[in-house]
């Protein structure tokens, strides 16, 4: 009905309330989907904001920020409209009024605009955002707190230098302060931006150690809000990943075994960066997956496996497994022991799986240093090739050596089931099948 073009010339009413209800119209119109908001750009709209920004009342600013974010929220192009009239100057002007909801008006609209890419995020740090937002969290108000916690979050997600931008400007310190307020979602956003700063390198990761997050941040795993406790979980994993002193750290702070209550307490998505922070912290070294061991990580994640109905949970889930039991037979038998052997298997069997479930459920990793032969037996019957072989290995590995597990070989009819393998001549499956079989006597192999 060409409604754009009758709210503009009302934006410059002499009635201020008729002004701020254009630009809120306008603004609700935008935020409805993309194709509005680019009405609102081609219509001419954004200058005009841009320019009465500054010296309109507070009621107006917010509307104008608000439109400003409604417009940038839906993609990289919208939001460089934004950028390209001139909007993040006047923007961050606002975030030094000295009425909170304009600061908090502003933020989001920055927020909003930095989250697309890295070079929409640079362009808001070039504005100089930054230690202004920083500025932000330390006022009194919770929700302008909030607002600036995620904008932070929002400009540090895309590179290690802009997440450097943010730390430069401050920002620890002040984010680790808050991770025990009471407000749940204000502790989301805190953990989000911590998380986002500490996954790029290790030296950001240990900046974010070093305000001294631990034990603090492990209360959050306890939370009552799911994101909270996701977001701690996301935290935790994004700093053990990149060291095993980083790892080592986290487990003498108590954080494995923290991690596993976790897992233990909910459900879905919630349980994705536990299960992976594990499956990190075992990757790094034999001590270190012995911890997760130790401190009974393996059945939380074996009850992901049977639980769960996402196949990338599964999959997170089958891959921290396998980094638990890859180092020694000890690790291999601690995951074995645990009867998840049969799972893996009849999820990599699976049609239905994702390609994602079956490489990561291969066993492989497990079985190549599993020597438990009770665990490994039911798989002889149920394998495909490409595993038969690596179960067998292991079979003609330690039979030679153990004459009591050479017995019950016999008597569980493992031998017997062997004997029905059809091998190709010379192959390594052969062979080993051939090694098998020279423990016996000849009539037993019969």
């Amino acid at each position: 009905s060409g409604v754009i073009s009758l709210l503009k010339p009302l934006l410059l009413d002499v009635v201020p309330t008729i002004q701020q209800t254009a630009a809120l119209a306008l603004g609700r119109l935008a935020n409805y989907n993309d194709d509005l908001a680019e009405a609102v750009v081609k219509g001419d709209i954004l200058p005009q904001l841009v320019c009465s920004l500054s010296e309109q009342n507070r009621f107006y600013k917010k509307a104008a920020a608000f439109v400003l974010r409604a417009v940038g929220k839906h993609s990289p192009q919208l939001a460089q409209a934004i950028v390209d009239c001139g909007a993040l100057e006047m923007l961050v002007i606002c975030l030094e009024d000295f009425d909170p909801g304009v600061k908090e008006a502003a933020s989001w609209a920055l927020g909003y605009i930095a989250r697309h890419n890295s070079e929409l995020s640079q362009a808001v740090v070039d504005a100089g955002a930054v230690p202004l937002l920083v500025l932000c969290i330390q006022e009194p108000e919770i929700a302008l707190k909030r607002i600036a916690a995620s904008t932070l979050s929002d400009i540090s997600k895309h590179s290690p230098e802009l997440a450097q931008t943010v730390v430069d400007a401050g920002a620890i310190a002040h984010l680790a302060q808050m991770i025990l307020n009471p407000d749940a979602k204000l502790k989301r956003q805190v953990l989000s931006a911590l998380s986002q700063i500490a996954k790029h390198s290790v030296d950001l990761a240990e900046l974010v150690v070093e305000a001294e997050i631990f034990p603090v941040v492990l209360t959050c795993l306890k939370d009552s809000d799911e994101y909270v406790k996701k977001n701690g979980a996301t935290l935790i994993r994004e700093i053990a990943k990149h060291t095993p002193e980083l790892s080592q750290l986290i487990v003498n702070a108590g954080g494995v075994a923290a991690v596993i209550d976790c897992i233990g307490s909910c459900r879905g998505t919630v349980r994705l960066p536990g299960i992976m922070m594990l499956g990190y912290v075992a990757a790094h070294s034999e001590n270190l997956s012995m911890a997760v061991i130790v401190s009974k990580g393996i059945p939380p994640l074996c009850a992901c496996l049977i639980e769960e109905h996402e196949d990338h949970i599964k999959a997170a889930a089958a891959w921290a497994l396998g980094q638990v039991g890859r180092h020694t037979p000890e690790h291999a038998r601690a995951v074995a022991v645990a009867n998840v052997l049969p799972t893996l298997l009849a999820m990599y069997v699976d049609t239905r799986s994702s390609e994602d479930l079956q490489m990561k459920a291969t066993l492989k990793t497990i079985l190549q240093k599993c020597t438990h032969l009770p665990a490994l037996e039911p798989l002889l019957h149920d394998a495909p090739p490409n595993i038969l072989k690596h179960i067998v290995g292991q079979f003609s590995k330690v039979l030679p050596h153990d004459s009591k597990a050479r017995r019950l070989f016999v008597t569980t009819g493992g031998l017997k089931k062997v004997q029905e393998i059809k091998a190709e001549p010379g192959s390594l499956l052969q062979e080993y099948i051939n090694t098998i079989n020279n423990c016996y006597p000849e009539e037993i192999v019969r």
